[in-house]
């Protein structure tokens, strides 16, 4: 028969499912095969292959280590059918010690420095295993886990490591699969002991109790850890939350009272190199103005020299303010979304972590043990046969020499196993001499006494996490102490907020802000004596015009209610016509700007709406700390902002486009901080045009056609209860306007 076409083999199924079914597949393989670690042994699937094949290798801490291409070679054509280069770059990771707090690999040759450079070629370079990764696999060939077939089949590898060290929190871990994430810093080994060994002892110790022996992370590069304990223990109960770390530097004085500060110690996963540009480009943008010069006086210890820009800066400003605009401070997001010992991933909390570690351990002790056990029988089976032999040496002789078939004779005359008849027929005739029966005699006793201590450990659940608390306290002895166990990174109290003046960042200088009317903002230097020679895109036009300062910032009062705030030191500088101030503000399409001014924070605002609702409100709570704004005024469906006016009097006047117009004490308006406000006029068909605030003793002021009018009688205007208003008085703008 002949086969049919694959070609022709075509299944109609929806789009949607087909995507569906391959990207749930796909996201599947990158959460389980990539990039989330194994609670257990805290290893992605690409370094627990390279820490197996390099023992296979037998590449011992106590061994000449091998080029690193051949143990990449060895994983590629074994376990991992990836590419080398992401192979190798899992390796060097695991060999940088500012990279991982207790290196796995031992590499020999350049792998990369904390400036960011990257390793020299794989056949350049050579590894081998550490104390660390020797700990991690300790047991792997005496049945502690399970094997699993490689991706083709031809042999077999660990789908866990039996991790006699507690590597995930030891090490940490990140990564990135679909739709989950993973970020788990590194900890000191020794306080993880303690915890482990407290919580065998208090399977409900409390977050806070093991929080007391792991303080927080230890990053191999130092620094400071300066989160508030209340947050750090939060952070643990929900496997979620951020650590706030710091550069560690010190005021090194000099002569004639000038100073320096020099950095020791950068926070975790920042390249120096990358630092240092950053600091030098905010200085030539004159964004540190406190700071004179930055220079790089590292050799194998971090130097960054701070000079500052004279001796009477403060140390504490100076630091704070490139906290604030460097990474010479970070937040280190947790995020420990693991897989568990049943391959589910799921956010753990940290006594979850341990207490998922510990189980594993029981588990490793009691596989390890059966599988000694087995060793045992099989071994005491054989000496059983050998004793057999040595009571019945003539006899043995004599049925080997003269029977056809003598393990079958063998097995008849002494009731022997096959495993005896075939360990007597293979036994040497130098073994026959009497030292070594009672070498077997002493050998048999003390697998005995062995084999019954295994059996009382397997029986008692109580000596078999005594039997794992005494491992624990061997993994602190043994890393816990001298250089390598050593805490790097200090927790030092949560700093005092210094509030770092604007212009302790930039350069105070007048500018004038133009923004056109379609809203292209930009700045120019000095304060402008003739805003009409400014020029516009073709088809805009002047919009505002504010001289200012670089440390001011200004306030964007949107048609939708919302105040926007923009730094001047912020704004684009030129002679072109600058960028739309939409780029900078998340300004809706449909909202426009209904002023734009400079803030003043003792300033003191009416902001009204299209419907003649407002209210008083202080200029201070007008800022916006992000770029979507801050809701101010609430307005009713269909109506729009109008107007924010600077309060200078005591009674506020409202004209609407009916030209109507009324006046009130501002005592009637109320001081709010948001809301819709109350009615300062009442239209049936119209909406707000203008607002003035006056003192009434000076009477209510305005100009029309060069000559200036004030009335002083304004009872018509001020007595309504209506809230309507009366017409205008005599010479009022037809614009409808004060000004």
């Amino acid at each position: 028969m002949k086969p049919q076409d694959p070609a022709l083999d075509i299944l109609e199924k929806p789009l949607a499912d087909a995507l569906g079914e391959r990207y749930l597949s796909y996201a599947l393989s990158t959460i389980m095969s990539r990039s989330l670690p194994d609670v257990r042994d805290g290893l992605k699937p690409v370094h627990r292959r390279l820490l197996y094949a390099m023992s296979q290798l037998r590449l011992e801490p106590t061994t000449p280590p091998k080029k690193s291409a051949r143990v990449v070679g060895d994983v590629i054509g074994k376990f991992h059918p990836h590419g080398d280069t992401s192979v190798y770059d899992a390796l060097v990771r695991l060999a940088q010690s500012f990279a991982v707090r207790y290196p796995l690999i031992d590499g020999q040759g350049n792998f990369g420095n904390i400036d960011g450079d990257s390793a020299a070629a794989m056949r350049y370079t050579e590894a081998r295993l550490t104390e660390v990764a020797k700990a991690l696999l300790d047991g792997i060939d005496e049945d502690a886990v399970d094997l699993r077939p490689t991706y083709d089949g031809d042999g077999d590898e660990p789908a866990v490591l039996p991790a006699n060290f507690p590597n995930l929190l030891a090490n940490g871990s990140s990564g990135i699969a679909v739709g989950m994430a993973t970020n788990i810093p590194p900890h000191n080994v020794g306080e993880i002991c303690d915890a482990l060994r407290h919580l065998i002892k208090h399977r409900d110790a409390s977050i806070e109790t093991l929080v007391g022996f792991m303080p927080g992370p230890d990053f191999p590069t130092g620094g400071l850890l300066v989160e508030p304990r209340a947050s750090i223990v939060e952070s643990y109960r929900t496997g979620r939350g951020a650590f706030r770390l710091r550069a560690r530097w010190t005021v090194e004085r000099m002569g004639q009272g000038t100073w320096q500060i020099v950095v020791t110690e950068i926070p975790y996963q920042v390249q120096k190199a990358r630092l240092i540009e950053k600091i030098a480009e905010l200085l030539t943008n004159k964004k540190l103005i406190l700071l004179e010069d930055v220079r790089d006086e590292s050799a194998e210890d971090i130097r960054l020299v701070l000079v500052p820009k004279n001796r009477n800066v403060d140390p504490e400003v100076l630091m704070a303010s490139l906290f604030q605009a460097t990474d010479l401070e970070i937040r280190f997001a947790l995020n420990m979304n693991v897989l568990g010992a049943d391959h589910v991933p799921r956010v753990m909390n940290l006594r979850e972590v341990l207490q998922a570690f510990l189980d594993h351990r029981h588990e490793v002790l009691v596989r390890r043990s059966n599988h000694r056990l087995r060793q045992i029988d099989h071994r005491l089976e054989i000496l059983g046969g050998y004793l057999v032999a040595y009571l019945n040496l003539d006899e043995v002789i004599r049925i080997i020499r003269e029977e056809d078939e003598p393990k079958q004779e063998l097995i008849r005359a002494f009731s022997l196993t096959d495993v005896q008849a075939d360990a007597i027929l293979n036994m040497r005739l130098r073994n026959l001499r009497k030292l070594e029966e009672m070498e077997i005699r002493r050998e048999h006793d003390a697998l005995t006494a062995e084999k019954n201590g295994l059996l009382e450990l397997l029986g008692d659940e109580g000596l078999r996490w005594k039997r794992i608390a005494e491992g624990i306290a061997e993994i602190k002895k043994k890393f816990g102490g001298g250089a390598l166990g050593k805490r790097r990174t200090d927790v030092a109290d949560a700093p005092a907020l210094i509030e770092v003046p604007l212009e302790a960042t930039v350069e105070r200088e007048p500018v004038t802000v133009i923004c056109s009317a379609k809203g292209w903002i930009r700045a120019v230097r000095g304060h402008l004596t003739d805003a009409e020679d400014v020029k516009y895109k073709d088809g805009d036009s002047k919009g505002f015009v504010i001289p200012c300062e670089t440390t001011d910032k200004l306030l964007v009062f949107a048609s939708n209610g919302k105040f926007f705030t923009v730094g001047v030191d912020k704004l684009p500088r030129g002679r072109g016509f600058g960028e739309p101030v939409r780029l900078m503000i998340d300004l809706g399409n449909d909202a426009e700007i209904v002023d734009l001014f400079r803030h003043h924070p003792a300033g003191l605002r009416l902001v009204v709406s299209e419907d003649g609702r407002g209210f008083q409100i202080e200029e201070s709570e007008l800022l916006a700390q992000t770029r979507s704004g801050r809701q101010v005024l609430n307005l009713d469906e269909g109506k729009s902002a109008r107007i924010c006016h600077l309060i200078n009097g005591d009674h506020v006047a409202v004209v609407g486009n009916n030209r109507k117009m009324r006046v009130l004490p501002l005592a009637e308006v109320p001081l709010m901080t948001r809301g819709k406000g109350v009615t300062l006029q009442r239209y049936k068909d119209g909406s707000v045009s203008d607002v003035k605030t006056f003192a009434m003793d000076d009477g209510l002021s305005w100009e029309n056609g060069g000559r200036k009018f004030v009335v002083t009688d304004l009872n018509r205007w001020f007595d309504d209860k209506a809230k309507t208003g009366w017409t205008v008085p005599n010479g009022f703008p037809k614009q409808n306007r004060f000004t």
